[in-house]
């Protein structure tokens, strides 16, 4: 909370909302957490849980395993836990399938409780904020019944934030590690997070804050060492880019889909192909997420609230997804969670359904969850081309309102809160 704020005391009913939406998001995965999901994805998931126990946590990286340590951590205890997964390996058994949607389903209500404990100056909004987390279609989409691990590497991010708001900048340092070290698709909450630490604490702030990550990665590191486990991970990752996925969109509904659409009807196309004399589709994606991501660190620079720091990790989020190739169609997740944070500010209301709506579409188109639903709502035509321009307009927008707002020396010199809050 602002210097010398009053704590707010909640109201019974308050309370009682809270305990509703969290018995509500519990039913709801108690019925999806046994489904099939989307098996190929949940079966791979399966055989490398496998071969950590079989092999033992140390030789995970011998698999064409592309998850960070984290991940291979969370599976080891999986392993440790439940001796099936020694002879299991494929998702047919519906315990085993409960058990690997555990840590993302967990990570769920981690979110909510982050969430909810970020705007609790703010009760009905702390409620609202939870309820937004743990009844979204797309979070229920993609953790409980599709079986990913996106809400995972999302829980650290926000942490992050809680933490940086309230002045613990090492603390986020190690939390924003953990991301990056669950999946790559933390990546672009470096430079946000880097332009807040160096603007609230120097660069002796932004060196400590390095150095806290860099042990964060060794210590994780640590068990497959021995194994090579670091340099195989690498060479996991290269070859999924190289030879597994290396195409403009999968299944995302960003630049890239639409470029693809025109040139191939929706079907892949490489992204190493030429399309501007020698840039290739991979290298104009790099050359624009990167530019992107150094003007919201320059936002972040010139107005270090909790307010930019959070749109501009949004922005960032949403920038990867838009204009990197080989994007899926989950990878736009962060930023939907993130803006739950700016719920109490009622100009991000919109926005925050419209790109739930979007990304929400973009999931079921992808992979829908029924037959039937398949039959209507489709990836690729104008679904398709529609869904990847409203991607890009409200990343532009959010843009736009970052780049206008980091101007506005006036909106500085008032009052930090807008849900979060900084100390003096």
């Amino acid at each position: 909370m602002a210097a010398g704020a009053a704590t707010v005391r909640w109201s019974r009913r308050e309370v009682v909302a809270l305990a509703g939406v969290v018995l509500a998001g519990i039913l709801v995965r108690a019925v999806l957490l046994p489904t099939d999901g989307f098996r190929p994805d949940l079966d791979q998931f399966v055989l490398w849980v496998h071969g950590i126990a079989v092999n033992g946590l140390g030789h995970a990286y011998d698999q064409n395993l592309t998850f960070g340590p984290v991940m291979a951590g969370i599976w080891g205890m999986l392993a440790a836990l439940e001796p099936a997964f020694r002879t299991a390996t494929d998702a047919s058994d519906p315990t085993i399938r409960v058990l690997m949607k555990l840590p993302a389903t967990l990570a769920d209500f981690g979110l909510a409780a982050l969430v909810a404990y970020a705007l609790r100056e703010r009760p009905r909004w702390a409620v609202l904020g939870a309820g937004a987390i743990l009844l979204h279609p797309a979070v229920i989409d993609v953790s409980a019944w599709w079986g990913q691990y996106e809400s995972i590497y999302v829980l650290w991010g926000v942490a992050a934030v809680v933490c940086a708001v309230g002045g613990r900048n090492v603390l986020a340092a190690g939390f924003v590690t953990l991301a990056i070290m669950t999946k790559p698709q933390a990546l672009p909450f470096i430079l946000p997070f880097a332009a807040w630490f160096w603007v609230r604490g120097g660069a002796r702030g932004l060196i400590t804050c390095a150095a806290m990550g860099l042990a964060v990665i060794v210590v994780l590191w640590l068990p497959f060492a021995a194994a090579g486990g670091p340099a195989n991970y690498l060479h996991n990752l290269a070859f999924y880019q190289q030879e597994v996925f290396p195409v403009l969109s999968l299944r995302a509904w960003n630049l890239w889909w639409i470029v693809q659409d025109g040139l191939a009807g929706g079907q892949f196309v490489n992204d190493q192909a030429a399309l501007i004399g020698p840039l290739t589709g991979r290298y104009l994606g790099y050359g624009l997420t990167v530019a992107l991501s150094v003007v919201v660190a320059g936002c972040i620079v010139r107005d270090p609230r909790p307010r930019t720091l959070v749109l501009g990790l949004t922005v960032a989020t949403l920038s990867a997804f838009c204009f990197l190739t080989a994007m899926h169609e989950r990878y736009a997740y962060g930023a939907v969670i993130l803006l739950t944070l700016l719920l109490p500010d009622r100009r991000f209301h919109w926005l925050a359904l419209a790109l739930g709506a979007a990304s929400t579409l973009n999931l079921v188109a992808a992979i829908p969850p029924t037959p039937a639903i398949g039959e209507h709502v489709r990836i690729g035509g104008i679904l398709g081309i529609v869904g990847s321009l409203a991607m890009l307009v409200l990343t532009g927008f959010l843009l736009w309102w970052l780049i206008r707002e980091s101007h506005d020396h006036r909106a500085a010199e008032g009052s930090f809160d807008r849900g979060l809050s900084l100390p003096p």
